[in-house]
């Protein structure tokens, strides 16, 4: 291990130098999944990473800072790329870090070290948590008024600039930082784009998303326009999503197949979507942190309210995709309540350990919902069970407290530090009188 690590550091180090490398950005997430960092000389790499660098603890805890505590942040070698767009002569690089107490502990309030201590967790059960996420965001005018660049509609090929030409730019650049695109194209709604990511495991696939994102807002501010994964910019269009696709591997062996189901789904598979059914209303908090997550989460706009799965209908909070004859590896399901600003370390591990739960406890699985669950009557929901996922924030945060699962997931500390910033986000929302209470109220009352 400590030869590993060696040889990890030479390599960056060697890289650095090949490449003019002079600045180094060290990147982590705050609580809520803010990406935070500082630079470095590319002369202070060697002892960043042997010895970590000093940096004020307060600045992860989201809106919940109690008092400052020092800290260091550890580069993980294999995070090291340049970024493209910067240039090339006295080059920039990123590193991701792991947040240690100054005695060397694991911080237990760092997201990337939940997801690392989950993913810990699960290897122990000697499988491998894999993850493809769809990235949907707009992009804008401006950041001070949701105004779209275009009139497009799902899957419209846009000669309009410059959307198109920005999406085309953040495929090659999150290629050359060795972040692979399988999609990408024009969503549903007026100036809505998504990004899908090549699906990999969930601790790399963590860091992807927080680059992703980066570099959609990096290349648009760069084409004077703002890109936003804000789930609900505008109130009568769809809002973004990021709809999971998820499975199991032991090896190179997919375990959520089965070539002799129906659906080719295996007994792991479906435990695994009966453990996010049973435990969808405790982590929509995390998959959904936001007060503006639950205007998306609405009847109407594509949305999944209700607790459902399926095989390929879009409606259900879980769809699996259908099956490709050859294609043992792809089969998968898919969480669709997820949105783009949530935090995705913290969401990944939510999404595991309640699909673990399922395979751990042999839940049954409830029967697949056919057709249109949002058309239904109010009585048929009901006599099928059909429950719904929390209609806000405050109830989101009701229904986190008191799980068991989630406080597991997250440990001791994050899983207070959370839930105390969201009841910070929730008090201060309630206590804000709106535009739509001003114009709907202030005229007749």
């Amino acid at each position: 291990m400590v030869q590993d690590r060696a040889a990890e550091r030479d390599f960056v180090l060697r890289s650095a130098q090949e490449n003019d490398v002079k600045f180094i950005r060290l990147w982590f997430t705050d609580i809520l999944g803010n990406l935070k960092g500082f630079a470095i000389m590319v002369e202070d790499l060697q002892d960043a990473i042997e010895q970590g660098v000093g940096f004020d603890g307060a600045s992860i805890e989201g809106f919940a800072r109690i008092n400052e505590s020092d800290m260091r942040a550890f580069p993980d070698p294999t995070t090291f790329t340049l970024l493209p767009w910067r240039p090339r002569q006295n080059a920039v690089a990123r590193m991701f870090c792991d947040i240690r107490m100054p005695n060397g502990e694991p911080f237990a309030g760092d997201p990337r070290f939940v997801l690392k201590r989950n993913l810990e967790r699960l290897a122990g059960m000697r499988y491998t948590y894999y993850v493809g996420p769809e990235l949907e965001f707009f992009f804008l005018k401006d950041s001070a008024d949701p105004v779209p660049l275009d009139n497009g509609g799902y899957f419209d090929q846009l000669s309009s600039q410059p959307a198109s030409d920005i999406r085309r730019d953040t495929v090659l650049n999150l290629s050359d930082m060795g972040i692979p695109v399988k999609y990408s194209h024009h969503e549903a709604a007026h100036s809505q784009h998504e990004i899908d990511l090549q699906y990999t495991d969930a601790l790399t696939m963590a860091d992807s998303v927080m680059t992703a994102k980066l570099v959609i807002k990096e290349l648009a501010q760069i084409r004077g326009v703002y890109a936003s994964f804000m789930p609900k910019p505008m109130s009568d269009l769809n809002g973004s999503g990021m709809h999971t696709h998820q499975s199991l591997f032991q090896g190179n062996t997919n375990a959520f197949y089965d070539p002799d189901d129906e659906h080719h789904l295996s007994i792991v598979g479906k435990r695994f979507i009966a453990g996010l059914i049973r435990h969808a209303p405790e982590i929509t908090l995390v998959t959904n942190q936001w007060v503006n997550s639950y205007k998306r989460l609405v009847p109407g706009y594509e949305a999944p309210t209700y607790i459902s799965w399926a095989h390929v209908n879009r409606s259900d909070l879980i769809r699996v995709p259908a099956y490709k004859p050859g294609y043992e590896s792809s089969v998968r399901i898919e969480y669709r309540a997820p949105d783009p600003a949530c935090n995705s370390y913290l969401a990944f591990s939510a999404m595991l350990a309640a699909g673990l739960k399922g395979i751990e406890e042999e839940y049954p699985l409830p029967p697949p919902v056919e057709g249109n669950v949002f058309a239904m009557p109010v009585e048929e929901r009901q006599s099928r069970g059909i429950k719904t996922l929390p209609g806000s924030l405050g109830e989101a945060i009701a229904l986190a407290e008191e799980s068991d699962l989630l406080h597991e997931a997250l440990g001791d500390y994050t899983f207070n530090s959370f839930i105390l910033n969201k009841r910070i986000e929730w008090e201060e929302y309630r206590a804000t009188v709106t535009d739509y209470e001003v114009s709907r109220y202030l005229p007749s009352l």
